[in-house]
């Protein structure tokens, strides 16, 4: 089965500071004031297991691990590495292996995003995306050196994943529930934009019981904090639609704190439905804004 796994908060959906001033062009009008706190330098780990599946696929079990460092600051900008592997076992020996690193910075503001990416799906050859998205009036222009030499532009109102973040968490804190954002993050080839759709439920207090407490609710910087269940929902931005609708590409749904750690992850690429359970939790050291 040749679909490639992506990483549901930092792959596509990195953090972010709360609170920083919109990049221009940027166009939804959301009050940068909604949200004051800077996100946490952290280094989580991620299980994964198969929930279900469904439709023309057939997955007996699926297995991996989401491994994610994340650190940097409103005044440095922010890096992310991440590393996903999966395996799917479709039965009578047919097992998929996938294979995705990444490494990307952006800067506080949205203004530049500059990312690699390499993939491998079993014994192939990998496929690296090297490239960078750097916002200038109205337009984002993209810059790829991988897969090949390449340059294009987007609209302006497209945003890159720390932005992303930092728009639903200010939505959640202003009480509203539905976002929309075109968001691009250097998938597949360097060349895909996303339209999104983010669905944003109650805040669940932080001094409420967790039937199915982790290291993150149980983390003595983490526990009082509010936090919201959020699904987001990408969609081609070049697809059509069919009878009217158009189907999401894949769905991820999770819980976000205030600060940008995300738990209890369900990822839904239609055919199927992996869940990511948050097994580790490290928080590190940052330094503060000279």
């Amino acid at each position: 089965m040749a679909r490639r796994f992506r990483y549901p908060l930092t792959r596509s959906m990195l953090l972010a500071v709360a609170g920083v001033a919109l990049a221009s062009g940027s166009g939804d009008g959301q009050a940068a004031s909604a949200a004051s706190a800077s996100f946490l330098p952290h280094q989580p780990v991620y299980d994964l297991t198969l929930v279900k599946s469904r439709g023309s696929a057939s997955i007996d079990t699926a297995r991996g691990r989401i491994l994610y460092n994340f650190s940097g600051s409103d005044c440095e900008g922010y890096t992310s590495e991440f590393r996903q592997v999966s395996e799917l076992n479709s039965g009578e020996g047919k097992v998929t292996l996938t294979d995705l690193r990444s490494t990307s910075w952006e800067d506080a503001e949205g203004k530049t995003y500059r990312f690699k990416i390499d993939s491998r799906m079993n014994d192939t050859d990998s496929n690296p995306v090297d490239g960078v998205a750097e916002r200038t009036g109205d337009h984002v222009t993209v810059k790829l050196k991988q897969p090949e030499t390449k340059t294009f532009t987007i609209d302006g109102s497209t945003v890159f994943p720390t932005e992303q973040i930092r728009r639903i968490i200010a939505a959640a804190k202003q009480g509203k529930s539905l976002l929309e954002l075109t968001v691009y993050d250097g998938s597949d080839n360097g060349e895909k934009v996303y339209n999104t759709l983010t669905v944003i439920g109650q805040p669940i207090p932080g001094d409420r019981s967790n039937a199915t407490p982790d290291p993150s609710t149980t983390n003595d910087q983490m526990k009082s904090l509010a936090r919201w269940p959020v699904t987001v929902s990408y969609y081609d931005r070049d697809g059509k639609a069919k009878d009217g609708e158009q189907t999401p590409v894949y769905a991820m749904s999770f819980e976000l704190f205030e600060n940008g750690v995300s738990r209890a992850l369900v990822l839904d690429y239609n055919d199927f439905v992996i869940s990511g359970a948050l097994g580790k939790f490290d928080v590190k050291d940052s330094k503060p804004c000279k």
